[in-house]
C-alpha cells in the first residue's frame, strides 16, 4: 500500500508544512514496514494481570504488618500467575507458595511488564489516536502568522505515526531495557486529494459523523510478579491456587482505653482499635492485632523483590490460621497468634455486616486480639471496638520527693529561683490501681477514665501482664496536705580521709507531715529519696541504697542536675539513700514522718 500526498494542497494551507510532510510520510512509511524483533515482548492487556487479595493482615503497633495472599489466580499461557502487585517487604520476609497439588511453584521473577492499558481520550490528539478510520470533519489552521484562518474538510483518520516499542528495542544498543512507543506530533488524514499530514496541534475541532471509540489503550511498564509454576507434564490449567506473605510497613494499629469505674470498686475497661491503613486495600479480611512487638531485625532493610522502588520468620502460629501452613520455618520466639477460621476447603468466605472480634489469646510472649470481616481501603483510618472486661480497683495516693541539691553547691548556680522551686513542699497524687484479673495483657496505650459519665482525666496505661496491677494517674489530691521540713543538725570536721584528703560529715534530718481533709481513709504510698546515706526512718520506713545505675527512677537525673559542677569525688564518698512509707490516713488525721541521713564534704 502506498499513500499519496496533495503538496498543492499543502502549500496552500502554508508552504511551511512542505518538510513536515516528506518528514511525517517517511516515518508512516517506516512505521508500516517494521518488523516485529524476535526478542521484544509485545503489551498484554490489563485484565491479563491477576490480582491477589489479602486474606489475613497481622498487625503490630509498629508500624509493620504481616500480610498474607492467597487465592485461585488466573493463569497466562504458559501456565504462569502474573500479577500486578509488588509488595515492598522487609529483607528476608518474602515467601511465596503454592497450594495447588498439581502445580509446584518453582520461581517468583519481580520484572518490569508491558501492558495495555485502557484510558478514556480526554483530549482531541487522544481522540484521533484512538478512533483509526473514522468518518470526521476536521476544523484547522491554515497559514501562518498574521494570514492564519481555519479550514474544514471531511477526512478519514489514519493514525498518529509511532515507533513502536519492537522498533525501539530492535534500533537500540543492547541491555538498554524494554521500550514504551514514541509517538509524533503528527496526524495522518485520508482526504479527497490524498493524505494530510498535520501537526496536531493544528487542528482545532473534531466531529464525528459515526459512533467513535471513547478509550484508547497505551502501553506502560509496570512492576508485576511472576509465579512461575511446574505442571509436572500436565497441561497447564487456566487457574492455579497460590498465595505469598510477607512482613512490610505501612499498617498500623493504635490502641486506647476507656476505663469508667464505680464505687464499689470495679473498673469497666474497654478497648478499641484505630487501624491506620496505608499498605493495601483490604477486603473481608481477618485482622489480628498483636499486643507486643516481635524483633524484626532487619526492619530498615528492603528485599530485592521490591525492585527498590520505594523482617525475620513473622507469622500468625495458632491451628486456625492458614499462615502457618504458608511459613512452616516459624522461629518459634516470634510466632503469633492468628485467626483464620474464616473459610475452610469446601465453603465460601462467610461475609458479615461488621467487624467481629473474637477474645485474645497468648502465643509465647505475644497476645493477639482477632477481628474478623475487616474492610478498609489503602489511606482509610478504622475505629472498631476489640475488647471489654470488669476489673478490680482501689483508690491510692502517692507521694514522691526526690532530693534536691546539697546546700553547699546551690550558690554555685544562677539559677537560684528554679533551685528554690525544686526544694518545696510536693503534692500527693492520687491514682487508682487496677488489678489485671482478665486473661490477656493490659498495653501501653492512652486511658480515658471516667466516673459516672464525667470525666476524671486521660492517663498512659503501661503494660501490665495478666495477675499484675497498672496504676493510673487521676489528678493532684489537693485535699491531702503535705509539708516538707529538713534542717541540719551537725557537721563534723575531718570524719571521712580518703586519697589525702579530709571530708567532714554533714548530718541532717527531715520530716515530712501529711494531713488528710478527706472524708474517707485513703491509703498512702511515700517515697523519699536523699543525697547521701539514709541513717533512720520512723513509722516503720524502710530505707535502702540506691544503685544510682541501674535504679528504674534514676534513668535520668533531674533536670537541676547539669547546673552545677559536680566534685569528681562527690560519688566515691557518697551514695543515693531511699526511704519507702506504705500507711493509712484516718479522716482528719495527721502524720508527721521523720528521718536522718548524712553526706560528706570537703
Amino acid at each position: 500500500m502506498f499513500w499519496s500526498v496533495n503538496l498543492g494542497k499543502l502549500v496552500q494551507t502554508g508552504r511551511t508544512y512542505a518538510v513536515w510532510v516528506l518528514l511525517a510520510a517517511s516515518v508512516a512509511l517506516l512505521a508500516a514496514m517494521s518488523c516485529k524483533p524476535a526478542f521484544a515482548e509485545l503489551a498484554e492487556p490489563l485484565s491479563a494481570l491477576a490480582k491477589m487479595p489479602v486474606r489475613e493482615i497481622t498487625v503490630f503497633k509498629d508500624g509493620h504488618a504481616l500480610v498474607l495472599h492467597e487465592g485461585t489466580m488466573q493463569t497466562d499461557g504458559e501456565g504462569n500467575v502474573v500479577m500486578d502487585y509488588l509488595p515492598t517487604p522487609v529483607l528476608g520476609t518474602f515467601w511465596p507458595f503454592s497450594t495447588d497439588k498439581n502445580a509446584r511453584l518453582t520461581s517468583v521473577v519481580a520484572s518490569r511488564h508491558k501492558v495495555l492499558v485502557p484510558r478514556t481520550t480526554l483530549t482531541l490528539s487522544t481522540m484521533l489516536e484512538g478512533n483509526p478510520g473514522a468518518q470526521v470533519q476536521v476544523t484547522a489552521l491554515s497559514g501562518s502568522g498574521t494570514n492564519t484562518t481555519t479550514v474544514t474538510y471531511d477526512a478519514t483518520i489514519i493514525g498518529v505515526p509511532t515507533r513502536t516499542s519492537q522498533e525501539l528495542e530492535e534500533t537500540n544498543p543492547p541491555n538498554s531495557g524494554e521500550k514504551l512507543p514514541e509517538k509524533s506530533g503528527l496526524v495522518m488524514l485520508k482526504t479527497a486529494e490524498g493524505v494530510m499530514v498535520l501537526p496536531l496541534e493544528r487542528i482545532q475541532n473534531l466531529a464525528f459523523k459515526q459512533s467513535y471509540n471513547k478509550k484508547l489503550s497505551d502501553e506502560e511498564l509496570r512492576n508485576v510478579l511472576t509465579m512461575k509454576l511446574d505442571w509436572q507434564h500436565n497441561k497447564p490449567a487456566s487457574t492455579a491456587d497460590v498465595g505469598m506473605m510477607y512482613v512490610q510497613s505501612g499498617m498500623r494499629w493504635i490502641p486506647n482505653y476507656k476505663v469508667s469505674i464505680d464505687d464499689s470498686g470495679k473498673a469497666s475497661v474497654k478497648l478499641q482499635a484505630t487501624l491506620v491503613n496505608d499498605l493495601t486495600d483490604l477486603n473481608d479480611v481477618t485482622a489480628n492485632l498483636v499486643i507486643g512487638v516481635p524483633s524484626i531485625a532487619m526492619k530498615n532493610e528492603t528485599d530485592p523483590m521490591a525492585l527498590q522502588q520505594v523482617v525475620a520468620g513473622v507469622l500468625a502460629g495458632m491451628d486456625r490460621s492458614r499462615s502457618v501452613n504458608a511459613f512452616s520455618n516459624a522461629i518459634a520466639s516470634q510466632v503469633l497468634a492468628g485467626a483464620g477460621g474464616y473459610r475452610d476447603e469446601n465453603s465460601q468466605v462467610q461475609q458479615a455486616a461488621h467487624p467481629e472480634v473474637s477474645g485474645g489469646e497468648k502465643n509465647e510472649d505475644l497476645y493477639v486480639f482477632m477481628v474478623k470481616h475487616i474492610s478498609l481501603k489503602k489511606g482509610q483510618r478504622m475505629v472498631v471496638p476489640v475488647a471489654e472486661c470488669i476489673l478490680p480497683f482501689k483508690d491510692v495516693y502517692t507521694l514522691d520527693v526526690p532530693f534536691s541539691p546539697p546546700p553547699e553547691l546551690r550558690p554555685l548556680s544562677n539559677r537560684s529561683s528554679e533551685v528554690a522551686s525544686l526544694i518545696q513542699a510536693p503534692s500527693v497524687e492520687h491514682k487508682i490501681r487496677l488489678k489485671n484479673s482478665s486473661p490477656y495483657p493490659l498495653t501501653t496505650a492512652p486511658a480515658l477514665i471516667l466516673h459516672k459519665n464525667r470525666i476524671l482525666a486521660q492517663g498512659l496505661m503501661t503494660y501490665a501482664a495478666p495477675g499484675s496491677s497498672e496504676d493510673l494517674a487521676i489528678t493532684t489530691a489537693v485535699d491531702i496536705k503535705v509539708k516538707k521540713t529538713d534542717r541540719e543538725t551537725a557537721r563534723i570536721p575531718r570524719a571521712f580521709s580518703w586519697q589525702g584528703y579530709d571530708y567532714a560529715r554533714i548530718e541532717l534530718a527531715g520530716t515530712l507531715s501529711l494531713t488528710n481533709f478527706t472524708h474517707k481513709p485513703v491509703e498512702l504510698e511515700i517515697k523519699r529519696r536523699v543525697l547521701g546515706k539514709v541513717m533512720k526512718a520512723e513509722h516503720n520506713g524502710i530505707p535502702e541504697m540506691i544503685n544510682v545505675f541501674e535504679d528504674p527512677h534514676l534513668a535520668e537525673y533531674p533536670r537541676w542536675w547539669g547546673w552545677f559542677s559536680w566534685p569528681d569525688w562527690w560519688h566515691h564518698v557518697n551514695g543515693i539513700g531511699s526511704i519507702d512509707w506504705k500507711l493509712t490516713l484516718a479522716p482528719s488525721e495527721s502524720v508527721n514522718l521523720g528521718y536522718t541521713w548524712q553526706y560528706y564534704w570537703r
